[in-house]
């Protein structure tokens, strides 16, 4: 019976969305006091429990293993520990909407439960659009996916899940994703009300602005666990080879980005008010997009979930629906959504904008370069677009916003000139150039990443120059979190560059007890040993590595063998220092008893992803700041108001 309760409680919350939706869409017409508008809050949150109740289920169901119901014996195995048991709930097609679906409905009875900042009016059009983006994810899952299928016959044994799956990164990895995507939905559907109740305004902005924050932030956190996992889990020794599901992962953030900065310049400035409704369309835009792209069939990945044509023409239905039909509310109300107060060229607001082009730009490269196969496909033109095509023609736009970047948040609001910040202007062009002489004398460095570790050190230089002059126990959290994001920038840029620079790669044939090298580091290979798991067997590489004239460290890569399902896998060991990681992977053996051991020296590689976490906890100090900022502006509000009404009293 607990697949059937989470079956029944799917349908139930999506008969309220249904009752949401239309709720809204009379409140609209006939005024906020009807009974119908009066239920669209309690219709959200409960939709909420409902779905959280269904989620339950089905983590129920994976937990004791039931293999009566299809999902479980499709991605699960007795044998399996209980967290990739977990984790292979929304490790696959099904689950992973209803864990899409799940953190919608929830988002949507946050929403319902504590948003009072909005109109009634604009409220109510909000939870509308999410009642209806929702309602779509119902009939996808009910209709076509049902997770809680049952078997005509229980399953002697689980199939079991992906081997590449079954790592704790990938346990964590997805529903970061996921609660991203899913705040980007929220973010779309403040665009849509606002756009239908014309009231885009700066008090809307801060009601959406959390929400993009936190979006941003999980993207954020989302894009660095799936950069690392595919780093450490697929051995091939690189974290980012743009693959497309891999670009359908960072378009959304590349648009959230310019949707972020837009949304802030809106509630602080009453500015940019049609570029913060383009950009709320356009994120939820990319984001189902890349749904589309992983779920529909046509992108063959590690990362995508294979499923029937059929499944995938009703996500692309609902991609046109949401897209096209918000695409036509824009088209028809953005003449009427005046463009709010003017800002010279040199202005913050102007930088904002030029790094907001720079992103669109690079979304473009992104998308542009993901599609184009798929468009040549269809021609039975077979072409590959790879790192030869993304890195130069992204960089075209991305040098120039980072120094934009490093620039912008030295300027004044609305008017400034480029002559008071002459001093700081000279000393990051001084920064860059040094940068790019020094990394240039030691050694041959290709154009890319020589310009990436010069703008590294300069921007990292300039994250800090909007300190000068400020009592730093004064300096706004929200301040503080745009520091930390953009140092994080530059942090993660050096390591990129780096690697490109300076990583040294050997493929050696050992026997045991041979010996080989790479960079700084000698490596011995003392045996190869069989190894048992509890659901794989393994021949492990017991290597010995020495840094210099350090200590030797043991290690042991090895080469998996699941049987749950069959399949080979690579699981390389790494070895990290202040200055960067070793990294080896265990190969075959050849005719004449030797082994294949890969090697690579990656200095300051681990920059990548330390320079992501502080671009995401910059992202949760600026979300602290501002929600912390909304709630004493909201408390001095209530005051003002309250000691009006005592002097019309007395």
């Amino acid at each position: 019976m607990i697949a059937e309760l989470g079956l029944a409680a799917l349908w139930l919350a999506a008969a309220l969305a249904v009752l949401q939706l239309v709720g809204g869409a009379l409140a609209l017409r006939g005024g906020t006091e009807s009974e119908l508008a009066a239920l669209t809050r309690p219709a959200a949150v409960l939709q909420g429990g409902l779905v959280a109740l269904s989620f339950a289920m089905l983590l129920w169901v994976f937990a004791i293993t039931d293999l009566s119901v299809k999902l479980v014996a499709m991605n699960s195995h007795s044998a399996k520990p209980l967290i990739f048991k977990l984790s292979g709930a929304w490790g696959n097609h099904e689950g992973s909407m209803l864990l899409w679906v799940t953190v919608m409905a929830l988002a949507g009875a946050l929403i319902a439960g504590i948003e009072r900042r909005l109109p009634e009016r604009t409220m109510q059009a909000t939870l509308a659009a999410q009642g209806f983006v929702a309602l779509g994810f119902y009939a996808f899952l009910l209709l076509s996916s049902n997770p809680f299928e049952r078997l005509p016959q229980p399953a002697a044994e689980g199939l079991g899940l992906n081997p590449l799956l079954q790592d704790i990164g990938l346990a964590f990895h997805p529903p970061t994703l996921y609660i991203g995507y899913v705040g980007l939905s929220v973010a779309f559907s403040f665009a849509v009300g606002a756009l239908i109740t014309r009231e885009v305004t700066p008090a809307f902005a801060r009601a959406m602005r959390p929400w993009i924050l936190g979006a941003w932030v999980f993207l954020t956190l989302g894009l660095v666990a799936g950069s690392y996992w595919a780093y450490y889990e697929l051995g091939w020794g690189g974290y980012w080879f743009w693959d497309p599901v891999e670009n359908a992962a960072l378009m959304p953030w590349l648009a959230a980005t310019a949707l972020l900065h837009s949304a802030g310049v809106l509630a602080s400035r009453d500015a940019l008010r049609v570029w913060t409704i383009m950009l709320g369309v356009v994120a939820f835009s990319m984001s189902m997009l890349g749904t589309f792209l992983v779920r529909s069939g046509v992108l063959t990945s590690v990362h995508a979930f294979a499923v029937d044509p059929e499944r995938g023409s009703f996500i692309l239905l609902l991609l046109t629906l949401y897209i096209g039909g918000a695409l036509l509310l824009f088209a028809l109300r953005a003449g009427a959504i005046s463009e709010g107060e003017r800002f010279s060229v040199a202005s913050r607001e102007g930088a904002l904008v030029v790094n907001n082009v720079m992103l669109s730009a690079i979304l473009a490269v992104v998308l542009l370069g993901t599609l184009y196969p798929l468009l040549t496909e269809a021609f039975d033109v077979r072409v590959s677009v790879g790192p030869p095509y993304f890195n130069p023609v992204g960089a075209i736009f991305a040098f120039p916003m980072l120094a934009v970047m490093a620039v912008g948040p030295l300027l004044r609001w609305r008017r400034d000139s480029w002559g008071r910040i002459s001093k700081e202007l000279a000393l990051v062009a001084a920064m860059l150039l040094a940068g790019i002489v020094l990394f240039a004398v030691l050694g041959e460095i290709a154009l890319l990443p020589l310009l990436g570790l010069a703008f590294a050190v300069a921007l990292a230089v300039a994250s800090f120059l909007p300190l000068k002059g400020r009592r730093l126990k004064r300096v706004p959290i929200a301040t503080w979190g745009m520091i930390t994001a953009h140092f994080g920038i530059a942090v993660m840029l050096f390591g990129m560059a780096s690697e490109g620079a300076f990583s040294q790669e050997r493929l050696a044939a050992l026997e045991e007890g041979g010996t080989t090298s790479v960079g700084p580091w000698a490596v011995r290979l003392e045996a190869v040993e069989p190894v048992a798991g509890p659901n794989w067997t393994a021949l492990a590489g017991r290597l010995t590595v020495r840094h210099r004239d350090g200590d030797p460290q043991a290690i042991a890569p090895q080469s998996r063998n699941f049987w749950a399902p069959p399949q080979q896998t690579t699981e390389s060991v790494l070895v990290t220092r202040w200055n960067g990681q070793l990294y080896a992977v265990m190969g075959g053996s050849s005719t004449d008893g030797r082994w294949q051991v890969r090697l690579w020296w990656k200095p300051f590689v681990t920059l990548i992803w330390y320079g992501g976490l502080l671009i995401a906890l910059g992202g949760v100090l600026a979300l602290v700041g501002r929600v912390r900022s909304d709630l004493k502006h909201r408390y001095i509000s209530r005051r003002i108001t309250e000691r009006r009404e005592e002097r019309e009293t007395a």
